[in-house]
């Protein structure tokens, strides 16, 4: 970096402090949109509607900044989870998982999920796009219209793919730099085992069957690009655009059936701010369908349960979570191999039956065990890698239940992972594909043996997946987009039956994508904005 550039970097930097300090000290008791939520959506959304000088955008945060070695350093993403950004939720115990309760990680904190996760790119594939598209009853969900919103917003560093990338846009998207010999050792074996390897993994491997390929990642220089750094970050100097971090958002504020605000909690202090035009709901599936249940829409009968007036039923709130379940593989390396990146370079998608035309099990390589609480016990190697590998299509459904009136009663998380028979089924597949992958013939260079889960049969395999089971970390679902009667938003991302509100992050997914879901955000983050902007004339 050159003297001139890094002295015009300083000085942003301080024009976006000074601005937001600023913006701060005077707070506005009314907005024209309030956005709650940080994230990979509600990033995307405030940038997009401050483009409009004439907006006045608050975006609410319930987390601190990003300022983090271990938030920059995409090789510390590990040392996040369990921290302040990370919720820290955890589910009830599973009796499918033999009583196990799963910690179900999510960043809190300005990029949310996008500053804490493994910086995978994975657009998810053309059956998840056109699926929702079938369920809101609207094209611009569709393959072909969400394939040129990726393009636009991208600035693709691979080699050039004009059908399937785009340059220029906010998003910086490299390959996985300089992959570790083991990453290059999956792709080969990916190959020996008949599954075909692509350039990458975000063009035509997600219109096939399924593929391999070297990850695509939201890095640059070695330092996390998250999606508030690629949309928000130089955005900090505008008038017209209030972060507001340590804000916890309690619920929806109404006047008849319009929202007209919100209610948060900041510095102890419980606070009202007013919306002129709309707020919008981007906290992620756990907290999103909390405010909405606190601000009396959801299931009549749960919020009479706990004392809560309904404003609005919609049985859906809360119903339909959904997330990857993975069950770890791991072997053990002849000589120690250091991780490189992120410490998860290479992905695949297959599938666990051949009579499917989309892949319904995804595997990311990690550069290092992985065990679950459980399966430590089973013996782990110093040294060795990890097959990360689960369901990209699960059929079990969970919910989340209120265990009282007040916002700041945790939820009761039912995840119920595996509660669906046919989930056991894709798993024993997934599990098989796994150990063909682990054990083919390009990996002898690199390791000693297979550690677990060796050749378990039946009532063995089965005891394995229920201990090996952990959560990918793509919490969906739980106010899902559509036109039935489980239904919370419409296409446009309205909820169903009130005025001025609506939700915009992965809850709204009618199913979990196929891959890792920060890119899938980044899409309902702008397909909201344009809504919005349609909506009001902006």
């Amino acid at each position: 970096m050159s003297h001139s550039t890094a002295r015009e970097d300083a000085d942003s930097a301080r024009r976006a402090r000074d601005n937001q300090a600023r913006l701060k000290a005077q707070p506005k008791p009314r907005y024209d949109v309030i956005v709650c939520g940080a994230g990979s959506s509600g990033a995307v959304i405030a940038r997009r509607l401050a483009e409009n000088p004439e907006v006045d955008v608050l975006l609410l945060e319930a987390g601190l900044h990003d300022e983090s070695e271990s938030v920059l350093n995409p090789a510390l993403w590990p040392t996040n989870l369990g921290s302040e950004r990370d919720w820290g939720f955890q589910a009830q115990p599973n009796p499918h998982l033999g009583g196990r309760q799963l910690p179900l990680s999510m960043g809190k904190g300005l990029g949310g999920g996008s500053s804490i996760n493994v910086t995978v790119w994975a657009r998810g594939h053309r059956s998840d796009w056109d699926h929702f598209a079938a369920e809101a009853g609207d094209d611009a969900w569709g393959y072909d219209n969400v394939l040129k919103i990726y393009r636009r917003i991208e600035d693709w560093q691979g080699a050039p793919d004009p059908q399937y990338r785009g340059t220029g846009g906010p998003v910086w998207v490299q390959p996985a730099a300089d992959p570790s010999p083991i990453a290059l050792a999956m792709l080969q074996a990916a190959g020996e085992i008949g599954v075909p390897v692509y350039e990458h993994p975000n063009g035509r491997m997600m219109e096939s069957e399924g593929g391999a390929a070297i990850s695509d990642t939201l890095v640059r220089d070695g330092r996390r690009q998250s999606l508030y750094r690629a949309y928000l970050h130089p955005w900090l100097d505008r008038p017209n655009l209030t972060v507001l971090t340590g804000a916890l958002v309690r619920r929806v504020l109404f006047e008849g059936r319009r929202a007209t605000g919100v209610e948060f909690l900041r510095g102890g202090q419980v606070l009202t701010v007013q919306a002129g035009r709309e707020v919008v709901l981007s906290m992620g599936a756990i907290q999103t369908p909390k405010v909405l249940m606190h601000s009396g829409i959801g299931d009549r009968a749960e919020l009479g349960r706990v004392g809560i007036p309904f404003r609005q039923h919609l049985p859906g709130v809360g119903r339909n979570f959904q997330d990857h379940v993975s069950f770890g593989c791991t072997w053990e390396y002849a000589e120690p191999i250091a991780p490189r990146n992120s410490g998860s370079e290479a992905t695949m998608y297959w599938k666990s039956r051949p009579d499917l035309e989309a892949p319904d099990l995804l595997f990311c390589q990690v550069e290092f065990p992985v065990p679950s609480e459980a399966t430590a016990a089973r013996g782990v190697p110093a040294h060795g890698w990890t097959m990360f590998a689960g369901l990209a299509h699960p059929a079990s459904r969970g919910r989340m239940r209120l265990q009282g009136s007040d916002p700041q009663a945790p939820l009761a998380i039912e995840a119920d992972f595996l509660s669906e028979p046919a989930d056991m089924t894709t798993a024993k597949a997934c599990i098989e594909l796994c150990r063909a992958l682990g054990n083919a013939p390009a990996f002898r260079p690199f390791v000693r043996g297979e550690v677990m889960p060796g050749a378990l049969q039946d009532a063995a395999l089965e005891l394995y997946i229920r201990e090996a089971a952990v959560t990918y970390w793509h919490q969906s679902g739980t106010a899902k987009m559509g036109r039935d009667d489980m239904a919370v938003v419409d296409s446009a991302l309205r909820v169903h039956g009130v005025e001025g509100l609506r939700v915009a992050d992965g809850s709204v997914m009618p199913r979990v994508t196929t891959g890792n879901t920060q890119a899938p955000c980044a899409i309902i983050g702008e397909i909201a904005a344009e809504k919005i902007r349609q909506a009001h004339g902006m």
